[in-house]
């Protein structure tokens, strides 16, 4: 198990499409992903259960992952959990 900390850099935090894009990502991985924050923990399976973790910019989140190349992954979810997403993309 590899496990990081990412702070959300979004200015509108973690809502419906950048949890979208994490799910997406989430769901291509095929060892385990636990998402802690100081509102609960979830998995990258539902973009409704990030959401519902209320990640406003600033926001801690502690990323756990488990199975093949564990840390590159990890790291990957914390630039995406640190992206300033601009919907649509400028």
């Amino acid at each position: 198990m590899f496990e990081a900390t990412a702070v959300v850099q979004n200015e509108a935090g973690i809502h419906c499409r950048p949890s979208a894009i994490l799910v997406k990502e989430g769901s291509a991985y095929s060892g385990e992903i636990l998402i802690t924050a100081p509102s609960g923990t979830c998995t990258l399976t539902s973009a409704l259960d990030i959401i519902m973790l209320g990640l406003e910019s600033g926001t801690e989140v502690s990323i756990q992952v488990s199975g093949p190349d564990e840390e590159g992954f990890c790291k990957k979810l914390v630039g995406l959990f640190e992206t300033h997403f601009d919907f649509p993309p400028a």
